[in-house]
């Protein structure tokens, strides 16, 4: 598993091209590839968290480059608690 967290700012962008990227969560949530997305309570960012590396994603989806989103670390999880 690997996963992804973002950091927030109050960049209005981001909140235009937030329907294309849940859009696209959602496709990969329907494909077996992305096992759980949401932003954080405070609002300040979020944790997607991928069955396989997300490297495409972060490539093909715009939103990982829109101004007011920042990826703050990309990382492999080794659970040790099943899925």
């Amino acid at each position: 598993m690997h996963v992804i967290e973002l950091r927030f700012d109050d960049d209005p962008r981001r909140l235009a091209a937030r329907p294309a990227h849940r859009e696209r969560l959602a496709a990969l949530h329907a494909e077996g590839r992305l096992l759980l997305a949401g932003p954080w309570a405070d609002g300040s960012g979020a944790l997607l968290v991928f069955r396989d590396d997300p490297a495409v994603e972060l490539t093909t989806d715009p939103y990982y480059a829109t101004p007011g989103v920042t990826v703050r670390a990309v990382r492999e999880l080794l659970p040790v608690v099943p899925d």
